[in-house]
């Protein structure tokens, strides 16, 4: 998609009234009605506390939007939140709407925002997502200042997690991209986040949006981009992350906009990752990490089932995936009492790799390769659930890092399985 299609000519009308900015405020929706009101207030509030002197715009890329959403960003007036905080801003604040496009797609929403801020020059661009509840004054000062007053050129969110939620973060993606990437960043996949104008340009200007997976997994690409380029990057905690209703169906979107996103990434920047051993951690503002310790409702029974169906009747093809020797251990896993089950961590750090491996030689259809590893990281996240349901938040986070450290360590089985011509 050119970049002159997602600037149409009402749009640019309306950015060429704003004029250069510092701040770049992007928000992503689509039918969004029911919290995107909360949300701008909030961040209108972040505007006036910590940036009452530099020039900022509200950006809302909109995917079609059928129940109001642009039109409740639009007519958000800042006199309201004026009156409650009685604190001014210095500047005029603009709010401008777009609809990129008729049907949602995050990769095209990203690059609309992305667009915007390399028209309008801005030094900062910070990404909220019209789902954060629970969303703070301070979050913008936190995602932006790092960025704005310290010339970082990333910011990821470090948000404070029920024990169980973040399944897919803690046991797959942060463990990965640490292991192939070498930076510590514990949300790959954020939907909070600040970048400075200069990756924001960089990216838009990558070939990564010839690629279908970019319309869906554009976030991560964001963060493997800042990963393999060495641009500078850091994290700040937020708080606590709003949890929208997902059904379990979610998951396999899910994988496919960060998992498959992912392994996709590791073909062009192959001579960056295998020349990576070890990890680095990046500088951290606020707390490393907390974790509630909530009771979760989790059907333990349930998930063990679908990792042995899974297994059963998934067998013909994790024979084009996996090595005998895994598959053999994941039968055997398979196997085991719900109360016995344990997918220990090198075996599954084994099997990511051996997906991956197999992903770069296609050696089934790509997207089926992704959905084949749904059900076995079912058994994964059961494992997780069973090791920590007594152990404190700090006992999670050492599981979390152990984890970690077997990907890293198995780092060399990647590159022989990634060679191997069979």
């Amino acid at each position: 998609m050119a970049e002159e299609t997602l600037l149409t000519d009402d749009f640019l009308r309306q950015l060429i009234n704003v004029g250069e900015v510092d701040i770049l405020v992007g928000l992503p929706t689509h039918n969004n009605a029911k919290t995107i009101e909360p949300v701008i207030r909030t961040i209108q509030a972040g505007i006036l506390k910590c940036f009452p002197r530099e020039r900022v715009v509200i950006i809302n890329a909109d995917g079609g939007s059928v129940d109001g959403t642009p039109e409740r960003v639009t007519s958000a007036s800042i006199d309201d939140v004026w009156n409650a905080s009685k604190v001014y801003a210095l500047r005029t604040l603009h709010s401008v709407s777009t609809q990129y496009a008729p049907s949602p797609e995050p990769g095209a929403a990203l690059r609309t925002i992305l667009a915007a801020a390399d028209l309008l020059r801005a030094k900062a661009c910070v990404v909220v997502s019209p789902d954060s509840t629970t969303i703070e004054p301070d979050w913008l000062q936190r995602l932006v200042r790092p960025v704005y007053n310290d010339n970082f050129d990333m910011v990821s969110p470090i948000y404070r997690r029920q024990k169980f939620d973040g399944a897919l973060m803690r046991n797959l993606l942060y463990p990965m991209t640490r292991a192939i990437y070498g930076r510590r960043i514990l949300e790959p996949y954020a939907s909070e986040f600040a970048i400075s104008g200069r990756l924001a340009t960089d990216f838009l200007a990558n070939e990564i949006w010839n690629n279908d997976w970019s319309r869906t997994g554009a976030e991560i690409c964001l963060t493997i981009t800042a990963m393999a380029g060495k641009y500078r990057g850091c994290q700040a905690f937020l708080g606590t992350k709003a949890q929208p209703n997902r059904g379990a169906r979610d998951l396999l979107a899910a994988m496919r906009q960060t998992v498959g996103v992912l392994f996709s990434s590791l073909d062009n920047n192959f001579p960056i990752w295998s020349a990576i051993a070890g990890s680095e951690p990046v500088p951290t503002i606020g707390a490393q990490s907390e974790v509630v310790l909530e009771p979760a409702r989790v059907d333990r029974k349930r998930l063990k089932e679908m990792f042995a169906t899974g297994v059963a009747e998934l067998e013909p093809i994790f024979r084009s995936i996996l090595s005998p020797s895994t598959l053999s251990e994941l039968q055997r896993i398979a196997s085991l009492d719900v109360n016995d089950f344990n997918y220990p961590a090198d075996v599954w750090a084994k099997t990511v790799f051996e997906f991956a491996a197999s992903h770069h030689k296609s050696v089934i259809s790509r997207d089926h390769i992704v959905q084949a590893l749904v059900p076995l990281f079912r058994g994964r996240a059961l494992t997780f659930l069973l090791e920590n349901r007594e152990r404190s938040g700090e006992d999670i986070e050492k599981s979390v890092e152990s984890l970690c450290g077997e990907f890293e360590r198995l780092k060399p089985y990647l590159l022989e399985v990634w060679a191997d011509r069979k």
